[in-house]
């Protein structure tokens, strides 16, 4: 390797990774944002968390790696541009094609690597972050008791305290509910004070009341209809109750139950069930007309005997039907289009879980080739702007991802709607983009100062003098 890919790859390197850790930031703070209210109040723990957070980063890494080398692109040339770098390398005889051969030859190989991780490591990333939602989604909130509110959160059980103090143990003016019996608020524990901790690892919450009562109401006799009698009262001076936890335990379930849903699935599973979709969609199919066939009513003159099909007959006037056959006649249409209708629902349902499916497999071909087109679009680019930093090349980067992005969107709903084949719908975003590449590598070659700054200095400053006159 030359001293001058050297110098390239290492300008390069830094941004790249320096984009791409930001990217992933970016993209990890929005899925964060979005699953926030299933978090918070759980008292997962750190180490949870950071589990959730490795698989979705994993997740997320394919979208990051395009607009990471886009703007790791900009920066870098922008920066050879600015300082003049690229002139010197250009007088000494070198071209601007030469000088992005080494940032090329990586951008292949992250496009081919980007596949690689898309294909098998985001589906177990995806099957094990998922799953872990899944389980968080299902643990209860923890202990949480607020002053003057009643906490339903125990088994069986509704717990107010008028007071918290700032030890998180001690309480005063405690009210409880006990439903245990299933039969309603028959049971409400009184105290003045109390004490609230968490035994053996916090499976148990023990609570300690001191100088309350116990009320338990009458129900009388079940049989004779009889009303309450009342409330039998009892004091105590200590009274200790103690509280399973295990349902505020996060359990966790068996991954594999997540497994059939298209994106934990690798191109081969995909394949596999597209295949038996289209098989399915061609049976529902063969059996239409046997199903239709029931619903008419006709006579099929090859069944005549031999002797009637010889047999002229005068052809005669055709009785007029009567109200009831009017009816039936209708009534077998509306059948008929009724199961027209629902088969046709069928048979579409299918064609879009099938297209579901197929989407998934081309996503994993586009997002990685994304990574060449982001390059193509960057690199020559920040070669003609020729400004480095963290100002236009952001910019830039970002108006040409969303475009990519809304592209790849709207490409995406068009092959699951069957308004274009899949494969036009999710090539859709880089066949557009790629001649835009192509195009900025052309003029960058030609030294072409199109995007420069100073053209737009010009223009606005022919527009003031032409506005002054």
């Amino acid at each position: 390797m030359k001293k001058l890919d050297k110098l390239i790859l290492k300008s390069f390197i830094g941004p790249f990774v320096l984009t791409f850790a930001v990217v992933e930031f970016i993209l990890l703070l929005q899925v964060i944002l979005k699953y926030l209210d299933d978090l918070v109040g759980k008292d997962l723990g750190a180490l949870v968390i950071g589990e959730l957070l490795f698989y979705f980063s994993l997740n997320l890494a394919p979208m990051a790696f395009p607009l990471a080398i886009l703007l790791s692109s900009l920066m870098t040339f922008g920066n050879l541009g600015e300082h003049h770098e690229l002139t010197a390398i250009k007088t000494s005889g070198i071209s601007l094609v030469r000088t992005l051969r080494p940032v090329f030859f990586f951008a292949v190989l992250l496009t081919i690597a980007a596949f690689f991780f898309h294909n098998t490591i985001v589906p177990k990333a995806n099957l094990r972050a998922y799953s872990l939602m899944w389980d968080i989604r299902q643990k209860k909130p923890s202990l949480d008791l607020k002053e003057g509110a009643f906490y339903n959160g125990l088994p069986n059980r509704s717990i107010r305290v008028g007071k918290k103090f700032e030890d998180g143990q001690t309480l005063k003016d405690i009210m409880i509910y006990d439903h245990s019996n299933g039969q309603g608020n028959t049971v409400v524990m009184l105290a003045d004070s109390g004490k609230m901790y968490t035994q053996h690892n916090d499976q148990y919450l023990v609570l300690e009341m001191f100088n309350g009562k116990t009320f338990v109401e009458d129900k009388g006799n079940p049989s004779s209809y009889q009303q309450s009698s009342g409330y039998a009262r009892q004091g105590f001076t200590k009274n200790k109750m103690v509280v399973n936890l295990s349902s505020f335990q996060m359990t966790r379930t068996n991954s594999q139950w997540f497994s059939e849903n298209k994106m934990m699935k690798n191109i081969n599973q995909l394949t596999q069930v597209t295949d038996s979709l289209d098989k399915q969609k061609v049976a529902e199919t063969n059996m239409l007309e046997p199903n239709l066939r029931s619903y008419y009513s006709y006579q099929n003159s090859s069944l005549l005997p031999d002797s009637l099909k010889q047999k002229k007959f005068e052809p005669k006037p055709l009785p007029k039907p009567s109200l009831q056959d009017v009816q039936i006649a209708a009534e077998a249409a509306r059948n008929v289009k009724s199961y027209t209708s629902s088969y046709a629902s069928r048979l579409s349902s299918i064609q879009r879980e099938r297209n579901n499916y197929e989407i998934e497999i081309y996503k994993k071909f586009t997002q990685a080739f994304a990574c060449f087109v982001m390059f193509l679009i960057g690199a020559p680019l920040g070669a003609i702007i020729r400004k480095g930093g963290l100002g236009m090349p952001v910019i830039i980067s970002i108006a040409f991802f969303i475009i990519y992005y809304v592209l790849s969107i709207l490409g995406e709903k068009w092959g699951r709607e069957g308004v274009a084949p899949v494969p036009v719908g999710m090539w859709a975003a880089n066949m557009i983009l790629l001649p835009v590449g192509i195009f900025f590598l052309i003029q960058a070659r030609n030294d072409s100062s199109l995007l420069e700054v100073d053209i737009w200095r010009k223009i606005t400053a022919r527009f003031r003098r032409g506005k002054a006159m």
